[in-house]
């Protein structure tokens, strides 16, 4: 950014695409803090950076060697460097294929007879996102793939026995969305796009920015999948190139549309190139910023717990971004940079906002979307269940990919725990349930690992002779929490230890500890 007189007046974009993204938040919080008079919160300490950090990338706290190690370490830039090393871990992929999944789509999270189709799904954006794929590659391909309707609208490979992964797996997007045109187009629009077309689907609403014929011009990009019947109403217009394909009938009306995009124009249609590929090439061209605003914003709430414009699929006048100018800026630095999610990401975590402490210290701070202190986030089922893997010292734990909730295992699973914990809409507004709470609170895996006979960490840490009482205490604490404990509960813990609770047996006292850490609220939120 060129600077004057301490103003920020014109962006000049670094040739790392990173700096810029963090350069542009700096500034512009920094200019909407002194205008609404907020007084930020302080730095958090390297404790609390790494929980928060290592929760967002890789989705699961560190271990206690990784934030004792970072909390020593005297470098200067060792946040960076952490970022860096994050973001080169398997684990990156793993979480990110994991949100990507949730917001493309989400009911392959809750709906059963769908969930293979989204690991399938999930495992191919997981492979792409390990080489740092571009994003908009892995949307292109998506949209793009050849697919053809089969059999009660499920869908095929043109050459029906594909050898290419990739495609494969993309096939499964397109069997979750039942190959129906007005599913496809729905998800492109929300998903790809940011904002929520379906709601034009059956009517045209006085308040909505979209007709419902336009709903259905927008799913005729999909129309190959819904071929139209031979003897259907009559299409008013020149026929065009395509024309077999990117024509849909409306429902109830005895009239057809053809493919249109969501600004009233058309592609120039030829017959070497698909109706899906004219959508792609609209939706990702850099004259049309509405791709990289929805994945940055997309990003932001991730990463801060609300986005710029919340809701984040509801753009108009009636939902303004909180800073449009920064959005506008961090999209303009995410395309520029190839749609590298990785320098995005390093650009907002080394952000000023991103590296404050969730504490609040000032009566200014309350407005979450004002980002003067960092907001709290309820963690996903992958993050919880991952973190408790961390924390206890769990082994041979079963993966996502175990695709069913089995009760003879006592569902702990982490599928289970992504099925009864869906990553949060909106993570500043994470709600709980009843069965969530009994399963963390005497569910198998909470018990088993609380247990000294039975839990790794935990049997570890009773039977150290080199800890005393309140060294242990401290141990539980950074494996749940990843920090020390305060004086007030230290003393307490420690001495409900050295009583032995209330049964006398200093061990189980120890393991009650460890129940009410992995139950507490700051284990089950990222801050």
């Amino acid at each position: 950014w060129a600077i004057v007189a301490g103003l920020a007046v014109v962006p000049a974009w670094a040739a790392d695409p990173a700096t810029a993204v963090t350069a542009a938040i700096d500034t512009h919080l920094a200019a909407d803090w002194q205008a609404r008079k907020i007084t930020p919160a302080p730095r958090a300490d390297d404790e609390e950076f790494c929980r928060r950090v290592y929760l967002d990338v890789l989705g699961r706290i560190p271990k206690v060697a990784e934030v004792r190690g970072f909390a020593d370490d005297p470098a200067a830039d060792k946040r960076a460097k952490l970022v860096d090393t994050l973001l080169s871990k398997p684990g990156y992929a793993a979480n990110m294929a994991a949100h990507l999944r949730a917001a493309w789509l989400p009911e392959t999270v809750s709906d059963q007879f769908k969930v293979f189709l989204g690991n399938q799904y999930e495992e191919y954006l997981k492979r792409k996102l390990r080489t740092n794929e571009p994003l908009d590659r892995i949307v292109r391909q998506t949209l793009t793939a050849e697919v053809a309707a089969g059999a009660r609208g499920r869908t095929a490979f043109a050459n029906n026995q594909p050898q290419d992964p990739d495609l494969l797996a993309v096939q499964n997007f397109y069997q979750a969305l039942e190959a129906k045109p007005e599913n496809l187009g729905a998800t492109t629009s929300r998903a790809f796009l940011g904002f929520k077309l379906e709601c034009a689907q059956c009517h045209d609403h006085p308040f909505a920015p979209y007709t419902r014929t336009q709903f259905w011009q927008f799913a005729a990009f999909f129309a190959e999948f819904t071929p139209l019947p031979p003897t259907g109403p009559s299409f008013v217009g020149p026929l065009e190139a395509q024309h077999d394909k990117n024509r849909l009938a409306i429902p109830g009306q005895n009239r057809q549309v053809s493919a249109r995009f969501t600004d009233g124009t058309s592609p120039k249609w030829a017959d070497t190139r698909t109706p899906r590929q004219e959508l792609a090439d609209w939706i990702l061209d850099r004259n049309n910023p509405a791709f990289a605003r929805n994945m940055v914003n997309r990003v932001w709430q991730a990463y801060f717990g609300v986005g710029l414009l919340d809701p984040i699929d509801e753009p108009g006048d009636a939902n303004p971004p909180s800073h449009p100018t920064l959005l506008d800026d961090l999209a303009a630095a995410f395309a520029d940079s190839g749609y590298d999610l990785k320098s995005l990401i390093r650009g907002l975590t080394a952000s000023r906002a991103y590296q404050l402490t969730s504490r609040q210290t000032h009566e200014s701070q309350a407005d979450p979307r004002r980002f003067a202190r960092m907001n709290l986030k309820g963690l996903s089922g992958g993050q919880i269940y991952d973190s408790f893997v961390v924390a206890t010292g769990l082994r041979n734990s079963p993966g996502v990919e175990q695709a069913y909730y089995d009760p003879g295992n006592g569902g702990v699973s982490k599928f289970a725990f992504r099925t009864l914990f869906p990553i949060p809409q909106k993570p500043i507004d994470t709600q709980t349930s009843i069965l969530q709470a009994l399963t963390v609170m005497n569910g198998k895996l909470v018990v088993d690992q609380t247990s000294v006979a039975n839990g790794e960490i935990l049997g570890a840490i009773a039977d150290a002779p080199f800890l005393d009482t309140a060294g242990k205490v401290e141990a539980l604490f950074y494996a749940a929490l990843t920090r020390k404990p305060t004086t007030d509960e230290r003393e307490k813990f420690t001495s409900y230890v050295e009583r032995g609770g209330p049964s006398g047996d200093k061990s189980k006292a120890l393991a009650d500890v460890f129940w009410v850490l992995l139950n507490s609220t700051e284990f089950l939120f990222n801050h």
